[in-house]
């Protein structure tokens, strides 16, 4: 196993089913551990070569250069590692459109894969059907919560969360330190309670060291329109944003466009990537726009789950939320254009957020409660 999974694989062990959402204990949330990996007597677990695993994407596909990406990155380590094939073993279904998403998980659970992904909150609704339909269905799903009209859980999901918000405050003070003309944007992809988790841990971040900072706010509505993106980049850095925070999967790409091309014209203009280390998608020739990235771990939870699904302790029922005290947000390790000023000031922020010394905010009335405390 790679060493950075073998070193996550340690921590995850230790992470609790926690609340996501605002869900409480009569939610199906507990304050134990994460199950022992010892398999019920009664499952039966699956020997490697009689595995198989797969995941639906969402319309961004597994070459958006995020969300997805990390996650067919993880699931193409673990089929690797286990010595499986690629397209019998492990594979992925492409949902061009949000119709697909349903018939795609439907098609894979028929299949009878051992373990099936829903990548992306959007397919909250296809998970709940399905899982109502198919009771022996193992399915996980990344970003959300599926719970019933009671607010339980399904037995046979698994819910893989990220405190989005601490690794998004955490490039928003390297924002504030670093811009220039005391202004920045974020644009979001499709505004949502998690988006908005990126939005407010972002704010958090600028205002926490730059308080005088103004800070630019635009979704796409879309994770793939690269073309909206590039207009509302176009719009931030015309009202004097130096750099962009954005949080909208392939609608990125186009932030990242604009900011190459402002870049080849002479002006010093930013972007901060989302997801996993965009530094290449900031790169064009001798141009280079990226000046972080907020990592997202979604290749380590799919690599993890899988393994406790076929090791026989699939996580069904559970909520696990993965956050700076597993290393699975946080900044990217390319820090080239980060000064170590800056990168001082992210440990020492980290460890107070670690230790409970700060709160970051995940909505916008935290946001605004967390700005009149500061």
């Amino acid at each position: 196993m790679k060493k950075w999974l073998r070193t996550l694989t340690m921590t995850a062990a230790a992470v609790v089913a926690l609340t996501a959402c605002g869900a409480g204990e009569e939610e199906g949330t507990t304050d134990e551990a994460a199950p022992s990996e010892e398999p019920a007597e009664n499952e039966a677990t699956p020997e490697a070569e009689d595995f198989t695993v797969a995941m639906v994407t969402d319309v961004g596909g597994i070459d958006d250069k995020s969300f997805n990406q990390s996650a067919w990155e993880g699931l193409t380590a673990f089929g690797e590692e286990m010595g499986l094939e690629e397209g019998t073993g492990y594979r992925y279904l492409q949902s061009a459109t949000m119709d697909d998403f349903e018939p795609n998980i439907r098609t894979l659970v028929r299949e009878e894969a051992n373990l099936v992904w829903g990548i992306g909150y959007l397919m909250e609704d296809a998970v709940k059907t399905i899982a109502e339909q198919v009771e022996d269905a193992q399915i996980a799903i990344v970003d959300t919560v599926v719970t019933d009209g009671d607010g339980n859980p399904y037995s046979n999901v698994a819910n893989v969360t990220f405190k989005e918000h601490e690794g998004s405050f955490l490039v928003g003070v390297v924002a504030g330190l670093q811009t220039k003309g005391n202004k920045v944007g974020f644009v979001g992809g499709v505004e949502s309670e998690l988006i908005k988790k990126f939005e407010s841990g972002f704010k958090a971040g600028v205002k926490a060291v730059n308080p005088d900072a103004e800070i630019l706010t635009q979704y796409t509505e879309s994770f793939n329109d690269a073309t909206r993106g590039q207009q509302i980049a176009n719009n931030m850095y015309g009202q004097g944003a130096d750099i962009i925070y954005h949080a909208a999967g392939g609608a990125g790409n186009g932030v990242f466009q604009e900011a190459i091309n402002r870049a080849r014209n002479g002006e010093e203009v930013w972007v901060i990537g989302v997801d996993r280390d965009q530094h290449e998608e900031g790169v064009s020739g001798d141009v280079s726009v990226t000046l972080t990235s907020m990592v997202k771990r979604v290749d380590t939870a799919v690599y993890l789950v899988s393994e406790r699904t076929m090791s026989g302790d699939f996580p069904g029922g559970e909520i696990l939320e993965y956050g700076l005290e597993e290393d699975a947000v946080g900044i990217a390790p390319t820090t080239d254009n980060v000064p170590q000023e800056a990168l001082d000031a992210v440990d020492e922020y980290k460890v107070q957020i670690q230790d409970g010394e700060i709160s970051v905010p995940q909505t916008d009335e935290e946001y605004e409660e967390y700005l009149s405390s500061l």
